[in-house]
């Protein structure tokens, strides 16, 4: 196929442009920076510069694909004003899905977030109904990083009802890879960082996180499905039982787990519809100690 990623010269789009061009697919990547006129190394994917706030630039870049990866945003609600993070995430989407459905596009993966039910970064404070946290959570978002998200996979679901697109939404944890890791990871593995893990101590593997973006390019689920993306252990390496009753009490709903040390996240869905499934944890990269010892 024909393959978009959008955002692509950031953590998640650099290594799902990598994942399709190993699949075999033509891969046009494109971001904000500058290209640069230079031969084209081999099964290197071609870079087009496209703002996606500006909707020319995005009907421009989305034509002529069978499918679009969207990872471009800004991806946090804390280092940009609340306007700038809320317009650039969901014009870029609205914008981006728009071309899509209107060139004809089968297929747009959208990266959403773990954020969207909304206690990740809320003013006034909330816990999840249940942990691990799945698909079916209510979603309550506060914020404006969680609000264009939310508001992004509703974009998904006005194109499914309009067109005859498919999309996927995948909703990653806490992105991590060997250059973060060990200052992002290693002060829970090493019992340094004793405050609660809004994420409920869930990561994501961005390479694994790659091949799940790979796969809902591929697949040929109709409508719109949301999935999680989230590694199979937690980030602490500790029983999740015994981290929730330490940092929350019973204030929150403990369901049941599927190996102890499980995440506050469950992919079992991913796993059933998309056939994904992560082969990485933390331990991949780092020691007892949570020192880093390798890279990929």
């Amino acid at each position: 196929m024909r393959i978009l990623v959008t955002g692509a010269s950031g953590k998640v789009g650099r290594a799902a442009v990598d994942a399709v061009l190993e699949a075999g697919h033509d891969v046009t990547a494109s971001d904000l920076g500058a290209p640069v006129f230079e031969r084209e190394e081999r099964g290197q994917a071609a870079y087009v510069q496209a703002d996606l706030t500006d909707a020319g630039q995005a009907f421009a870049v989305v034509r002529g694909h069978d499918a679009v990866i969207h990872a471009a945003a800004i991806p946090a609600p804390t280092a940009n004003p609340a306007h700038v993070v809320f317009h650039n995430n969901i014009m870029s989407t609205f914008n981006a899905i728009e071309a899509a459905v209107r060139w004809g596009v089968g297929r747009f993966v959208n990266v959403s977030s773990e954020t969207v039910p909304g206690f990740f970064f809320p003013e006034r404070p909330f816990l999840p109904d249940y942990v691990p946290v799945d698909e079916e959570h209510p979603v309550r978002p506060q914020d404006p990083y969680a609000l264009s998200k939310s508001f992004g996979e509703q974009l998904m679901d006005a194109a499914v009802r309009r067109s005859d697109i498919r999309c996927i939404s995948i909703r990653p944890s806490w992105v991590q890879w060997e250059g973060n890791i060990e200052r992002n990871l290693g002060p829970f593995v090493r019992g340094e960082d004793e405050s609660p893990s809004p994420g409920f101590w869930g990561y994501t593997d961005v390479y694994d996180l790659a091949d799940a973006l790979r796969l809902a390019a591929e697949s040929d689920l109709s409508g719109h499905e949301v999935f999680y993306a989230a590694q199979d252990d937690n980030s602490a390496g500790r029983p999740l039982v015994e981290l929730v009753e330490r940092f929350y009490g019973d204030k929150v709903t403990l369901r049941d787990l599927s190996r102890p040390d499980a995440s506050g996240i469950t992919c079992a869905k991913a796993k059933r519809m998309l056939g994904w499934r992560p082969t990485r944890t933390w331990r991949d990269y780092l020691d007892d100690d949570g020192r880093l010892r390798t890279a990929r």
